[in-house]
């Protein structure tokens, strides 16, 4: 056992203050789009939406005993999978745009 070196997982606190921030961030990204001052405040609040939105997908990893880094590797693969997708769109767009301007 001397050997053997366990991770220490996260406790029940921290991993209800880090799905409780995650659920804030989407709350206040919703009262940013709703405002009706600033255009600059709906700006930041799109933006935050759809970070908002891809941060959720962690919240069943906010688990008493899960790991800050197994938290951090799903957020990884949830970051590289949107990039993918939002390649793939752009790609996209530009062939359709390109296929219509031959027409």
């Amino acid at each position: 056992m001397s050997d053997i070196t366990e991770q220490q997982g996260m406790t029940k606190k921290q991993a209800q203050r880090l799905e409780l921030s995650i659920i804030a961030l989407c709350l206040i990204s919703l009262v940013m789009i709703f405002q009706p001052f600033s255009k600059f405040l709906f700006s930041a609040g799109a933006i935050l939406v759809v970070v908002g939105g891809l941060a959720f997908n962690l919240v069943p990893k906010c688990v008493a005993g899960n790991t800050f880094s197994s938290v951090i590797r799903t957020g990884g693969i949830v970051a590289l999978v949107f990039i993918v997708v939002l390649l793939l769109s752009i790609g996209s767009a530009k062939l359709y745009g390109l296929y219509l301007l031959s027409q």
